[in-house]
């Protein structure tokens, strides 16, 4: 393609290394193709309260697309520049078939206020005895009833020693159009965000005022959540790490994450 106009790259698993950095290479890579023109933007399943971060470790605080695509973030600003939530009713529904598709299963939501730490919305609230599936949790217990009485930006269903793919498989047929449902490991965790929602749709409404076109985009991932942009995008770049449903939606596969993979793509227009 055409040197890129807009690069669209996920976080983890991609941009950053195994051990959540930034190689040195990595980000001088990043850092010529904005300095050349390129809008850089992050498309990744953190919430904006995760970029700060990634904001730190690049240098500067591109626009971000977060939470698979139901926020836009700008992190130079602290502003929510939009959300797409699940309402309450979509969020009882989504309870009730998950109870019945996947027993034991716990649920989680994220929230949204006006800011990346919005202390008048607390953000991410959990059902009782719910096992986060990262390291530092940073949840809130609350009783279901609570869980599902305010609009989220994502669902979150955790269901610990179990295959994020194989509850996917049980979860799918039965979402319907209630959500679409994700994944970003392979570790019990699975995400459903509003219908129509994802990295793509993220990207389109970053890229539309600025003039830019998919066929213009390079993106960059390596997990089912990225699917999405990697199909739409002019080129979709998987790394060498990546899951086999974002290597069949690529045009190509680059090196691993920790091996530079993001750097030796873009240094082909830039260097």
């Amino acid at each position: 393609m055409n040197q890129p106009a807009l690069i669209g790259c996920d976080v983890d698993g991609t941009l950053f290394t195994d051990d959540e950095t930034l190689s040195p290479r990595t980000r001088a890579a990043v850092r010529a193709a904005v300095d050349g023109g390129a809008h850089f933007v992050l498309a990744t399943g953190r919430p904006p309260r995760w970029i700060r971060p990634v904001v730190d470790a690049l240098g500067f605080a591109p626009v971000a697309v977060c939470a698979n695509g139901a926020v836009i973030y700008d992190p130079g600003q602290d502003r929510v520049i939009s959300a797409r939530t699940l309402g309450v009713n979509t969020l009882a529904a989504l309870a009730e078939i998950i109870q019945r598709a996947i027993p034991g299963a716990g649920l989680a939501v994220e929230r949204i206020g006006e800011r990346a730490h919005d202390t008048a919305t607390p953000q991410f609230v959990s059902s009782p005895g719910y096992e986060h599936a990262w390291l530092n949790p940073d949840n809130t217990e609350v009783s279901v009833q609570d869980l599902l009485s305010a609009p989220a930006i994502k669902l979150l269903i955790r269901k610990a020693g179990a295959s994020s793919a194989e509850m996917a498989a049980v979860l799918a047929p039965h979402v319907g159009d209630e959500g679409d449902l994700t994944y970003s490991t392979n570790n019990g965790l699975l995400e459903i965000v509003p219908r129509g929602v994802s990295k793509a749709s993220g990207l389109r409404e970053v890229a539309g005022p600025l003039g830019i076109g998919e066929d213009e985009m390079i993106a960059f991932g390596d997990m089912p959540n990225d699917v999405p942009m990697l199909l739409r995008a002019g080129r979709g770049v998987a790394m060498g790490n990546a899951h086999p449903d974002a290597v069949a939606a690529a045009d190509e596969v680059t090196a691993r994450n920790s091996d530079d993979g993001v750097a030796r793509v873009l240094e082909r227009w830039w260097s």
